[in-house]
C-alpha cells in the first residue's frame, strides 16, 4: 500500500536540505513500493552511514555504524534483513541471525580492505607469530573472520586488543587502524597492508587547506585514515563516534574526513551545523540503490549463503567481540 501524500511530504521534510526538490519525485516510487514491500513480507531494513539520505532517512528501519548494525542485527523482529551496506555486512548479518532469510541488494557491493586479505593469509600470520592472538576488523568476509580469534570495529578496537592480556597481537586487515590502535596502547601490535579505498586518500595536507578555508573548522578523522590525518584532526573516531561528537559539540563548521554520504546524514540531524564536504565517496557503498533494495524485496534476491564450517567460527569470533 503507497504511503499517504502526508507521509511522502514529511519524508522529504527530513531530507530537504540534502536532497534538492527536482530530485525527490524520482524516489517517491521506489519508497512507496519499499515501504509497502516491508509490510507484506514483514522485513526490515539495515542501513550503514554511508548509504545516501534517500535510503538512510526514508526506507531504513536500522541505522549505524558496522558495530551498531551488528549488534541491532540479533534483536530485529523480522523475517527478511535487507542490509544496505556491503557484502562483509550481510555476511555478519547473517552469522547473526542464522533462521532469517539476509539479501544483499547488489551482489557487487564488496570492500577494498576486505578484499586485500584471504583466510590462507590469516594461516601464515599465525605461522609466523605462534600463539599470537588475531584481531580482525569486522570489514573482512567471514572467511576471514573464521580464521580469526576475535573481531572489532572502529568503535572498539582498543577495547577488544587491551582485553586479550596479550603483550602482541596481529590486527588485521586494516594498517592505518591497526597503527592509530597502536599510539594508544602499551600492547604491540602487528599489522597488515591493507587499506580502504576511501580512506587512504585523505592527507594531512587536505586538513592544512581546508582549515586555511575554513577558519574555525573542526576536523573529524575516521581512524581507517592515515595517522598524520588522525595526528592532525581535532578528533577521531568512528562513524558513530563522529556523529555522537556532533551532537554533543555542536561545532559551528565541521568536517568528516570520511566517505561522503556521511555528511548528508549528519547534516539532516543538526541543521545548526556548517558542514564542509570533501567527498570521496565509496563505489561499492554506492552501487546499493532505492532500485535494486525494492527488487531484492520484489525478488528475494540475492540471499546471503554461508558454508556451515566458516560460519560456525567467523560467528564465534563476532560474538566474542559482542560480548565485550
Amino acid at each position: 500500500m503507497p504511503t499517504s501524500p502526508s507521509t511522502a511530504a514529511s519524508l522529504y521534510d527530513r531530507v530537504r536540505r540534502v536532497i534538492p526538490p527536482i530530485e525527490w519525485p524520482a524516489f517517491t516510487g521506489d519508497i512507496d513500493a519499499i515501504l509497502a514491500l516491508k509490510r507484506k513480507r514483514n522485513a526490515v531494513i539495515l542501513a550503514h552511514n554511508y548509504q545516501t539520505p534517500e535510503i538512510f532517512h526514508c526506507v531504513a528501519d536500522v541505522v549505524g555504524d558496522s558495530l551498531a548494525l551488528a549488534r541491532k542485527a540479533m534483536s530485529v523482529d523480522a523475517d527478511v534483513i535487507v542490509l544496505a551496506g556491503v557484502h562483509f555486512m550481510a555476511e555478519t548479518a547473517k552469522l547473526l541471525n542464522r533462521g532469517k532469510t539476509v539479501l544483499i541488494p547488489d551482489l557487487a557491493a564488496g570492500c577494498s580492505l576486505a578484499d586485500s586479505i584471504t583466510a590462507s593469509d590469516v594461516r601464515l600470520m599465525r605461522q609466523r607469530y605462534p600463539g599470537v592472538p588475531v584481531v580482525t576488523y569486522v570489514n573482512t568476509s567471514a572467511a576471514v573472520k573464521a580464521a580469526s580469534d576475535i573481531c572489532c570495529t572502529s568503535g572498539n578496537a582498543l577495547q577488544v586488543v587491551e582485553s586479550l592480556g596479550a603483550p602482541r597481537v596481529i590486527m588485521l586487515p586494516d594498517e592505518y587502524l591497526a597503527k592509530n590502535i597502536a599510539s594508544q596502547t602499551k600492547v604491540e601490535i602487528v599489522a597488515w597492508k591493507g587499506h580502504c579505498e576511501v580512506h587512504e586518500r585523505f592527507s594531512s595536507a587536505d586538513i592544512r587547506e581546508l582549515r586555511e578555508a575554513h577558519p574555525g573548522v573542526t576536523v573529524l578523522a575516521h581512524p581507517e585514515c592515515p595517522p598524520d590525518v588522525v595526528a592532525e584532526a581535532d578528533f577521531a573516531g568512528s562513524t558513530a563516534a563522529m556523529s555522537d561528537y556532533v551532537g554533543r559539540h555542536k561545532p559551528a563548521r565541521v568536517v568528516l574526513m570520511t566517505e561522503c554520504s556521511m555528511s548528508d546524514n549528519v547534516a539532516v540531524e543538526h541543521p545548526e551545523v556548517d558542514f564542509v564536504r570533501p567527498c570521496n565517496l565509496c563505489p561499492h557503498m554506492k552501487r546499493i540503490t532505492l532500485a535494486n533494495i525494492r527488487a531484492a524485496l520484489e525478488e528475494n534476491r540475492h540471499i546471503v549463503t554461508i558454508d556451515p564450517g566458516v560460519a560456525d567460527p567467523a560467528r564465534r569470533a563476532v560474538e566474542r567481540m559482542l560480548a565485550i
